[in-house]
C-alpha cells in the first residue's frame, strides 16, 4: 500500500528559472499557479542546488506541508543528458559551462534533497504531461509527439502513455534532427548554425536562442528601418520579436513562418517512423494571443506532410499549462517509476 501523504515534488529546472509543483498519491496537484525562483544555473552546480532547494521548501510552505512527507522528487532539465541525469559530455544549450559536462544532476539534487529522485530530460517531462491530460483513461491506449519551443527546442515521444527514452536516455531529441533547409531559408541567407554544433537542425531555427543567433541578424539586414535595429543587444531584440509577432510586424511574422515550417518538417520526419496520434506544439511561441497561437498552430500544420490516412486520423494541440506543464510532468513520471500512487 502506498501511503496516502506520499507526496512527489515536481521540479522543472531551465535557462533562466526553476519552478516547482507538488503530487499527491491520488494523483492531484497542490498548487495551480508557477511558483518559482532563479535557477541560477549559469553560476555552476552549486547555486542551481541552493535554488532547487529554495524553491522545493518555498512550494511546500505554499501548502502548508511538512518536508517528511515528501516521498520522491521529480527532476527535469533541458538535454542532452542521459537516462540518469548526467549532462551530455559536451554540455548542453542550459548548460554549456564547463563544471556541468558529464555533471551527474540526478545524483547531486538527490544528495542535496536527500530523498530519492527521478530524473527525464524537461521535453519528456512536458510530452508526458499533455499526453495525459490531453488523453485522459485512454493515455496508455495513444501515443504523441511534441516540439517545445523554448531557449532551445525540447522535444518528447510518447508511446502508449510511455516515455520513449532510448538506449542512453537521449530519444526525443527533436531539437537535434537535421531538417531539410531548401524552401526554408531565404536567398542569402546563411546556412543556421547550432550550439549543439550542427548545422541545418531544428534548434537552429525554432528556439529563442536561434532568433539571436540566426534568423533576427539576417532579417534585420533586409529591414533596415526596422525599430529592433535600436534595442541594445541582439539578446533584448530577439526576446522582443514575439510581442512584433502578435502585433502583425512583418519581419517577425517571417522569423515565426520559418519556426513553423522547421517545427513541420521534423514532424513530417517524425511521422514516418512513429505514427502519432497527435502533435503537441509548446513553448513561448504558443503562450501568446489566441490569433497568433492559432496561426502559429496553422502554420506548423501546412508544413507537416502526412500520407492521407494519417492526416484522417492525428490531430495538432497545443500543450496545456505550459508554464506548469515540465514540473508536472518531471513530477508524474517520478510517481509512475517508483509506484508511488494509490490509485
Amino acid at each position: 500500500m502506498v501511503p496516502s501523504d506520499a507526496l512527489v515534488v515536481g521540479l522543472d529546472v531551465g535557462g533562466t528559472k526553476t519552478n516547482a509543483t507538488v503530487l499527491t498519491s491520488a494523483g492531484a496537484f497542490l498548487i495551480d499557479h508557477m511558483v518559482e525562483v532563479p535557477s541560477r544555473v549559469h553560476d555552476g552546480p552549486p547555486a542551481a542546488l541552493d535554488a532547487i532547494a529554495h524553491v522545493m521548501a518555498e512550494a511546500l510552505a505554499r501548502c502548508a506541508l511538512d518536508p517528511k512527507d515528501v516521498a520522491a522528487v521529480g527532476l527535469d532539465t533541458p538535454g542532452p543528458a542521459s537516462a540518469t541525469g548526467v549532462i551530455s559530455s559536451r554540455g548542453a544549450t542550459n548548460f554549456s559551462e564547463r563544471a556541468w559536462w558529464g555533471y551527474d544532476f540526478r545524483r547531486g539534487v538527490e544528495d542535496r534533497l536527500g530523498r530519492p529522485v527521478v530524473y527525464c530530460n524537461d521535453g519528456n517531462a512536458a510530452a508526458l504531461y499533455a499526453h495525459v491530460r490531453y488523453f485522459g483513461a485512454d493515455a496508455a491506449r495513444r501515443s504523441s509527439i511534441s516540439a517545445i519551443v523554448g531557449t532551445g527546442l525540447g522535444g518528447g515521444v510518447i508511446e502508449q502513455g510511455v516515455i520513449v527514452s532510448g538506449a542512453t536516455g537521449m530519444a526525443g531529441e527533436l531539437g537535434h534532427v537535421h531538417i531539410p533547409m531548401e524552401g526554408l531559408l531565404a536567398p542569402g541567407q546563411p546556412m543556421p548554425r547550432c550550439n549543439c554544433g550542427f548545422s541545418g537542425d531544428l534548434e537552429s531555427v525554432a528556439s529563442l536562442t536561434a532568433i539571436g543567433n540566426n534568423l533576427l541578424p539576417f532579417w534585420l539586414s533586409q529591414y533596415p528601418q526596422h525599430p529592433l535595429h535600436q534595442v541594445a543587444s541582439i539578446d533584448d531584440a530577439a526576446k522582443a520579436v514575439r510581442s512584433y509577432g502578435e502585433r502583425g510586424d512583418d519581419m517577425a511574422r517571417l522569423i515565426f513562418t520559418q519556426q513553423a515550417m522547421a517545427i513541420g518538417r521534423m514532424f513530417t520526419i517524425a511521422a514516418r517512423f512513429t505514427d502519432p496520434n497527435v502533435f503537441f506544439v509548446g513553448g513561448g511561441v504558443t503562450e501568446t494571443e489566441p490569433r497568433f497561437r492559432d496561426w502559429f498552430l496553422g502554420e506548423v500544420r501546412a508544413n507537416t506532410a502526412l500520407m492521407d490516412e494519417q492526416a484522417q486520423t492525428c490531430t495538432f494541440a497545443l500543450v496545456p499549462d505550459l508554464d506548469m506543464a515540465g514540473a508536472r510532468g518531471a513530477a508524474m513520471h517520478a510517481q509512475r517509476t517508483l509506484g508511488l500512487t494509490s490509485r
